[in-house]
């Protein structure tokens, strides 16, 4: 089932893409059975985790330790021996990996431009980029690249999801930080 419980990740104090964006952001993967999956900037391994549960292979990219040690925790825990992770600021990791279907950006430590030249050698047609935007600067950097590289087609979606919160007699909504997904299809 696709959407784990926030709850159920082992967190720490590493950010962890939450449950309804992790959903919005695997559906836009169309990650397929036999797929191999590249998670940069995976942070909790929150979107490792799910992605593992539908593809063939995937590759935790992730430079912070405490974070590399919540990815392992994570893995384990869901019973995923699927997950490779790799110790690395992307696009530095990435060498190793020939083929992939499906890339998920979460984090690109400013690094976006090189990230998307290295992993666009590495894609055929048909193979998708989903990048999970907190900046307008990360916005604005990933559709210059879009644009200026023909070979993809994309789409952007802006997301804000408000959860209920009580408090005392009455509820109300508590707002999360909007997010804007780029999802682009190699051509």
């Amino acid at each position: 089932m696709l959407g784990i419980a926030d709850e159920e990740f082992i967190r720490g104090n590493v950010p962890m893409t939450k449950r309804e964006i992790r959903i919005l952001t695997i559906v836009k993967a169309d990650i397929k059975r036999g797929d191999v999956v590249i998670d940069i900037g995976a942070g909790t391994g929150s979107l490792s985790i799910e992605a593992a549960r539908i593809a063939r292979q995937v590759f935790s990219i992730e430079r912070n330790p405490e974070a590399i040690e919540l990815i392992e925790q994570n893995a384990e825990k869901f019973n995923l021996n699927n997950i490779i992770i790799i110790n690395a600021e992307a696009p530095n990791g990435l060498e190793a990996i020939n083929k992939i279907d499906v890339v998920l950006i979460g984090g690109s430590g400013g690094k976006l431009k090189k990230i998307l030249d290295t992993v666009d050698k590495r894609m055929k047609s048909g193979s998708r980029i989903v990048i999970n935007c907190i900046t307008i600067q990360t916005i604005v950097e990933a559709l210059k690249y879009f644009n200026e590289n023909k070979n993809y087609k994309y789409e952007a979606i802006q997301v804000q999801v408000n959860q209920l919160q009580h408090v005392g007699d009455f509820d109300m909504l508590k707002a999360a930080n909007p997010i804007c997904i780029i999802t682009a299809t190699k051509i």
